[in-house]
């Protein structure tokens, strides 16, 4: 299981339809493993977002961020990294980081404590979040699953 300040480390290869004409990965894409990202935290922590929507809780993305520092190219092996950075009754913020790596590091699909991280890091950002139930009205975590709740507070 994992706490909040832990970051889980989610492994991607650069696919070929993910690059632009400049045989670089097209900047949207970055936005996409973010999500991928927060996916497999949620996933690590025990849950999964189908769970949490099968419990009337939606999560839309309300602030974005993303700083490009060096792009992806076609077939890099990367590290799709992600935390909780703050979280609250109603809302939730991810931090997020892609990092390129070396093959080996590319199978470490894994938990990381350390506040240094492997390999070359090419974008940093993350997102926030509001708890919203099925009618978009906001709610709060902690009332309807304080399980969930106690795990991003750690």
């Amino acid at each position: 299981m994992t706490s909040s300040s832990d970051w889980v480390l989610h492994p991607l290869r650069v696919r070929y339809q993910e690059t632009d004409r400049m045989g670089v990965v097209f900047h949207g894409n970055y936005l996409t493993w973010f999500e991928i990202g927060r996916t497999e935290w949620i996933r690590r922590a025990g849950y999964t977002y189908k769970n949490v929507e099968e419990r009337g809780l939606l999560l839309p993305v309300v602030d974005l961020q993303c700083k490009y520092i060096s792009p992806a190219r076609y077939d890099d092996t990367l590290l799709i990294c992600t935390r909780v950075l703050e979280a609250s009754p109603l809302r939730v913020s991810f931090q997020s980081e892609v990092r390129r790596v070396e093959e080996e590091l590319y199978h470490a699909n894994c938990l990381s404590s350390e506040a240094i991280l492997p390999g070359e890091l090419l974008v940093s950002g993350g997102t926030k979040h509001v708890w919203v139930n099925e009618q978009w009205q906001p709610v709060r975590l902690d009332k309807n699953m304080p399980e969930l709740y106690d795990l991003l507070k750690s």
